[in-house]
């Protein structure tokens, strides 16, 4: 375990220009949360640029270049700078991380005396964490720290990464489902499945596609797949497949829109296979972690996070493969950014858990 120097506390007049930022660059979106304010950036990882490489300018992020999805001529599109919540291409990276930290940070003098920590997965390389550090170094904030998500998750939560117990934590996310368990500074055990949510949305869209002839957008599976359990069943675990469901998209055979009826039973049918290969991937966790805190999880249970988790079934198959409760985390898609921010106001947590 790497110790970096971590920041000095700050307080009064200094701590507004030392201020902390918590990023969480997802597959999917793209958190910020500055300790002080609040959020600042809550969008689509997605970007539009204009030219190549390092000449790349960003003209639309967000959901403003999420909405033009489909909608460009050939030979343009609307790209992802991450790939199972690492970088995918540094120069996209690059554009867009520096269009989000100056949208996030105006003022240039704030960036440059600004701590920054940033989410990544527990199953990163250190080739895949060192190239997003060096992305985020490169784009002007001061010190920069990594660290991994399920930890800064945990801090987001209210769990203390430095408790004498041991915590379990599973982060389902659009390209990466996770779990890790840590205790009094130290990660014991982890399991990284780079197959999550965007794959049960393109196992949706086959589905619709080959069964139903309905093409439709991946955010349209998108929203089915959550809308299959409902909240309630998000919360208890339970699986309402009686209901009907509606879906538009485009008949494949005539090319006109339709609307389809589906029973939310099909959905659960069609993500179920998905989700226990998720599942399947994270329980071996539990054999590598030592005898003497299996009572702390069978005691507190697991807290379940991401994006990925208000999928249908996913809590009701981890409670039946790990045999533990399932916790639900307030904040499931913020967690990780303000756990991050809270985290360059504990340097000790940056000393034990970090890379810098």
């Amino acid at each position: 375990m790497r110790s970096p120097a971590a920041p000095e506390a700050a307080g009064g007049w200094w701590e507004v220009l030392m201020s902390g930022v918590g990023l969480d660059p997802g597959t999917a979106r793209t958190v910020v949360h500055d300790g002080d304010g609040g959020f600042v950036f809550d969008e689509p990882s997605v970007l539009l640029t204009t030219g190549h490489g390092r000449r790349a300018l960003p003209v639309l992020i967000g959901l403003e270049a999420e909405a033009l999805t489909g909608r460009l001529p050939t030979g343009r599109e609307v790209q992802r700078p991450f790939r199972h919540g690492v970088v995918a291409d540094l120069d996209v990276a690059r554009t867009f991380l520096r269009a989000v930290v100056r949208r996030a940070v105006p003022r240039p003098w704030a960036r440059t005396r600004a701590t920054a920590v940033i989410g990544t997965p527990v199953g990163a390389t250190r080739l895949e964490q060192r190239a997003l550090l060096e992305v985020a170094d490169e784009v002007g904030i001061g010190q920069v720290y990594a660290l991994v998500a399920p930890v800064a998750a945990g801090l987001g939560c209210g769990i203390d990464p430095l408790d004498r117990r041991a915590h379990l934590v599973v982060d389902v996310g659009a390209g990466t489902a996770e779990i890790a368990a840590f205790c009094f500074g130290d990660v014991l055990a982890h399991r990284s499945h780079r197959s999550a949510g965007d794959v049960m949305t393109g196992a949706l869209l086959g589905h619709l596609r080959g069964h139903h002839r309905l093409s439709v957008p991946a955010a349209t599976a998108e929203a089915l797949k959550c809308a299959a359990t409902g909240e309630d069943g998000v919360q208890d675990g339970a699986q309402d497949g009686g209901r009907d469901l509606s879906v538009q998209g485009r008949d494949t055979a005539s090319g006109r829109p339709r609307t389809l009826t589906l029973p939310a039973g099909e959905v659960l049918e069609v993500l179920a296979p998905v989700t226990a290969s998720v599942v399947g991937g994270l329980v071996g966790c539990l054999d590598d972690l030592p005898v003497q805190v299996l009572d702390d999880v069978l005691t507190d249970g697991l807290l379940l996070v991401g994006g990925g988790s208000l999928s249908a079934g996913i809590a009701r198959s981890l409670e039946t493969a790990f045999g533990v409760p399932v916790k639900h985390a307030e904040n499931p898609t913020t967690c990780v950014a303000e756990g991050a921010a809270r985290a360059t106001l504990r340097p000790e947590v940056l000393a034990a858990y970090a890379q810098h």
